[in-house]
This record gives structure tokens, C-alpha cells and sequence, in this order.
């Protein structure tokens, strides 16, 4: 499965070998890199939303396409970015996606309509969709089975989890520059920009580090390109609108996406038990332990991503953090998984992936109950005294006792669990699978976190507005009994003074209700992982393939 030019010749002299791992570790800074601009990218425009629609003249509600945009095309389409990698080369699909992130983020930090920077979130999700499951594959193709290889999956995947928490931190840091080099600029535009440079750098010298994979013999699958990525493209949708307030399981939208996606997928699974080039082969699957891992890294990232939207929000709306300290807050998270994935990078190397990951997940599921247990006095007296004096219903949550440790334990957990996951996910793929293994990894990310955050959001609503109701009328007397007028705007917002006193009164109900179902998701990720994983920690340090085919 490994290049021949990824590795030392078995007579290498002690100058070649250390020019072997010099251009291995500047491999790894090239894909490093790569990932965690993919990645960041998912939450590096959040805190600047409210500015861009502000500038550009967006609406509330068009705003979040600036999000669910990029994560429609790249959820989508990484499938066919997989098989694209293994039909072509995946350094040079990997190139091509970074080349096209790069040109995207361009176009979008020059934006000057809706259509303009719409159309760009849409194109850094195709260039995301190309390099990510690309840079994955290379990893398997230029790093040597055994402790390399975990080491370099270890990186990758602190990336891939810590990228979430850098893009909230950089975003804010980036959009409160009102000047850059003495040039007068919007700061939301060098969340774009930003990765102009990085792209095109990292393009430039993916050929001088990165040895190129095999192009394998087929034919582009077109039918199964076109409703795989439809069905996919609905379903991501579909799931993106049953988490949103405005819409939730029952609208039309969301029904029709989401039985369209299903419709489409169920086409595209007949169409490639038929064909003699399958865009997806059903042999990916057939290996219990690809499986397995397939079916884990779907449910663990869902939790995790839900717990960064629901805290974010809890920390800036009802704790009173601005959006940059709120970054700060999760920079722990950044530093703990790099430090779990380093460990578990080790750890495999004696212990089977079993126990790692099992072990990873039961302390992400503790960190998020315990996120549950976050205590804020919201009670209507309270809330309107808090209020009153300019403050907010959580200003006295003490954050190194009620947050930071499960912060903590989250990250590693979560570094314990990616790192095992990776390696089992795309262990033993044949060398002509290995970019469609590595695309369905990222696609069941993407899937799972889109499901994570529609379940959740349905649970914290439900729960938000039980609450809402209850805390209604005691807000608008006692608003009514201190002379105020419960139904005046609040200055910058269109909310009104009761509608703001009900939200710091309810969303820390839904919010808490949603951790425990997302400690429950890990939970479940942890039950598969304990009874279905049984690859062995010396298995993961050979290439022998399984037989002619995955599985």
C-alpha cells in the first residue's frame, strides 16, 4: 500500500535516511496544515456573521446559508473527491483542492453581494471536499506503517478536532481588525483572505514533499457521482433544517430534503452493486472493523460538535463572554486534544484500539454530562435583577470549576478517540480504495455531525420552549411591577425586553437537556466500539492487504 518513493531503501545510508524523515516531516506540516484550514473554515466565519450581513446587506435568515453552504458542498461531495483521488493521483487532486480553496477564499474575501460570497462558501466546500479526503489517503501512501504513520494520523487528527476551536478563536481575533498593513479593511473579509497564502503555499509545495500515489485503472462512475452526491447534498440539508427553529422535523423542507436524500441514496446504493467501476465499493464496507469505525466516527464527532455550538452560545449569551473571549475559552480544548492524540498515538503502538478509543469516548461522555450539571440561578427574580444592573442571567458560572475541567477531559477524550478511529478506518484499504476509504470517513464526520446537531437542536428546543412558557407571565408582570415596558425593543437587537428576559430565563434548560443526549450519543459510540472493534494493536503496524480486494 506504501509508495515505494515514500519510503527509505533498505540500504540507505544515515544521510539518506535523514533526508527521508526531513522531507516526511515537512509531508506532514503540508497535509497538517491543509486540514486544519479545511476544517476551521467550518466555524471561522460564526462570530463574523453578524458584520458580513451588515456590510453585504444579508438577511438574518440568508446568514446561515454562510454556513450550511460550505458544509452542503463539502459534505456532498466528498465522495467524489475520494474516488477522484484514486482515478487521477490524490497529491494532484490534492493540489487542485487546495488551489480551488485558495481561489474561493479569494473571491469571497473580495465579495461584494450575497450571490458573490454565497457562491464562494460553496467553492471552498468543493476544494475542501477534493484536499481533505486526499490528504488522508497521503498519509497512508507516504508514511511507513507502525509508529509513523500513528504519529502522523496522531497530527492530523488533532487538526481535525482542534480546528473547530481555532476557527472560533481566530474568527474573532480576525474580525475585530478594522486596519491590516495600514490599509483600511471590513476584519470579517481576512477570515477569508487568510487562507489565500496558506493555500496556495501549501499547493506549491505538496510536489517537493509529497510522493504521488498510483493512479488505478477504472472509468468515473457518472450516475453514482450524481445521485450519490445529490442524496448526500439532501440529507445533510434536510438534517441542517430539522436543527433550525424555523423549520424542525415537520416542515416541508425538511421532510422532502430528507426523503429526496434517502430516495437518492437508495438509487445510487442499486446503482453500485451494478456497475464495473463503482464510485463507492460495497467491499469498503465489509470489513467489520472499517465498519465499525465508519459507524463510531459518525456518532462521536456528532456529540462533539453539538457541545461546541450549545456551549459557544451558552458562554457568550448567558455567561456574557464577547466572541473573542469566548474563543479564548475553548483554546484548552485546542491544547488537550493535541495532547490526546499525541498519547494515543503511543498508546496503540502497545494497546489494542479497543481500549483506547473505548476508554476516549467514556471520558468525552463524562465531560458532557457534566456540562449538564452547569448550575445558573435562572429563575424570573433573578433574571430580572441580573438584568436590571446590565448583567446576565450566568455572569457569576465560574468558568475554572464549571467549565474548563470538562473542557479538558472533552479534548483528550476526544484525541484518544479520533486517532485509533483514523487508523482503523482506513487500515488494510487497498491501494486503489484508499481515497474513497478516506472520503467516506470524512462524509460519515460530516453526516454524523449535521445528525448530531438536528437531534440535539430538537431536544434544546423542545426543552427551551417548555421553559419559555413557564416563566412567561412572571417575567412580564415583574417587568410591568418595576415601570418597564415589557414589550420595548432591546437597543441593537430585534428582540424585545421580555423576549431577551425569556431567553436568559430558558436556554440554559434546553442547552443542558442537549448535553445529556450527547452524552448519551457517545455513550452509544463507546457501547460499538467496546463490542465490535477487535482489530489488534500488531496488526496496525503492517501494509499486508487482506486479500485481493477490502474485505
Amino acid at each position: 500500500m506504501t509508495h515505494p518513493e515514500s519510503l527509505p531503501p533498505a540500504s540507505s545510508t544515515p544521510d539518506t535516511a535523514s533526508g527521508t524523515t526531513t522531507r516526511l516531516g515537512w509531508a506532514l506540516v503540508v497535509i497538517s496544515v491543509a486540514q486544519l484550514m479545511v476544517v476551521l473554515d467550518s466555524t471561522i466565519t460564526n462570530i463574523a456573521l453578524p458584520f458580513i450581513g451588515n456590510d453585504l446587506h444579508i438577511s438574518q435568515a440568508n446568514l446561515t446559508w454562510i454556513v450550511t453552504g460550505y458544509a452542503l458542498a463539502f459534505g456532498g461531495l466528498l465522495l467524489l473527491g475520494g474516488r477522484l483521488g484514486d482515478l487521477y493521483g490524490r497529491r494532484r487532486i490534492f493540489m487542485l483542492g487546495l488551489a480551488v480553496f485558495a481561489l474561493a477564499s479569494l473571491t469571497g474575501g473580495f465579495a461584494t453581494t450575497e450571490l458573490m460570497l454565497l457562491g464562494s462558501r460553496a467553492m471552498q466546500g468543493l476544494g475542501a471536499a477534493l484536499a481533505s479526503p486526499a490528504a488522508l489517503a497521503l498519509i497512508t501512501t507516504n508514511f511507513p506503517a507502525g509508529p509513523p504513520r500513528n504519529r502522523a494520523f496522531a497530527i492530523y487528527a488533532a487538526m481535525s478536532g482542534a480546528g473547530a476551536a481555532v476557527g472560533l478563536i481566530l474568527g474573532g481575533w480576525l474580525t475585530g481588525f478594522d486596519t491590516f498593513l495600514g490599509v483600511d479593511i471590513q476584519g470579517w473579509r481576512l477570515t477569508f483572505l487568510i487562507n489565500v497564502p496558506i493555500g496556495l503555499v501549501a499547493a506549491a509545495m505538496a510536489p517537493r514533499v509529497l510522493a504521488e500515489s498510483e493512479s488505478h485503472p477504472g472509468q468515473m462512475d457518472i450516475p453514482g457521482a450524481i445521485t450519490g452526491t445529490l442524496g448526500l447534498l439532501g440529507l445533510v440539508f434536510g438534517l441542517s433544517r430539522a436543527g433550525e427553529e424555523a423549520y424542525g422535523w415537520g416542515h416541508p423542507q425538511t421532510i422532502g430534503a430528507l426523503a429526496a436524500g434517502v430516495a437518492l441514496l437508495a438509487t445510487f446504493a442499486v446503482i453500485e452493486s451494478r456497475v464495473a467501476h463503482p464510485l463507492l465499493p460495497v467491499r469498503i464496507f465489509t470489513n467489520r472493523t472499517r465498519a465499525t469505525s465508519f459507524a463510531a466516527m459518525m456518532l462521536a464527532p456528532a456529540a462533539m460538535f453539538a457541545m461546541f455550538f450549545y456551549l459557544s452560545l451558552l458562554i457568550q449569551q448567558v455567561v456574557g463572554y464577547s466572541s473573542l473571549t469566548a474563543g479564548v475559552a475553548f483554546l484548552p480544548f485546542s491544547v488537550g486534544i493535541v495532547f490526546g492524540a499525541g498519547l494515543s498515538s503511543n498508546l496503540v503502538n502497545r494497546i489494542d484500539p479497543r481500549y483506547v478509543s473505548g476508554i476516549g469516548t467514556l471520558m468525552a461522555a463524562t465531560a458532557l454530562f457534566m456540562f449538564s450539571r452547569v448550575d445558573v440561578d435562572d429563575s424570573p427574580a433573578a433574571v430580572l435583577k441580573t438584568l436590571s444592573a446590565g448583567g446576565t442571567a450566568g455572569e457569576d458560572l465560574h468558568y475554572w470549576t464549571a467549565l474548563f475541567p470538562w473542557i479538558i477531559l472533552m479534548a483528550v477524550g476526544m484525541g484518544m478517540v479520533f486517532v485509533p478511529l483514523t487508523l482503523t478506518a482506513v487500515h488494510h484499504v487497498q491501494a486503489q480504495d484508499s481515497g474513497i476509504g478516506s472520503g467516506v470517513l470524512n462524509t460519515m464526520q460530516q453526516v454524523g455531525g449535521a445528525l448530531g446537531l438536528a437531534a440535539l437542536s430538537t431536544v434544546a428546543l423542545h426543552f427551551t420552549n417548555s421553559r419559555a412558557a413557564e416563566v412567561a407571565g412572571p417575567l412580564s408582570k415583574g417587568l410591568a411591577a418595576d415601570g418597564g415596558d415589557p414589550s420595548a425593543p432591546v437597543p441593537g437587537s430585534d428582540l424585545t425586553v421580555l423576549d431577551a428576559a425569556i431567553y436568559q430565563s430558558s436556554f440554559t434548560e434546553g442547552a443542558t437537556h442537549a448535553f445529556v443526549v450527547g452524552a448519551a450519543m457517545m455513550l452509544l459510540a463507546s457501547v460499538v466500539i467496546w463490542l465490535f472493534l477487535d482489530v489488534k494493536h500488531t496488526e496496525l503496524a503492517t501494509d499486508s492487504p487482506e486479500g485481493g480486494h477490502v474485505g
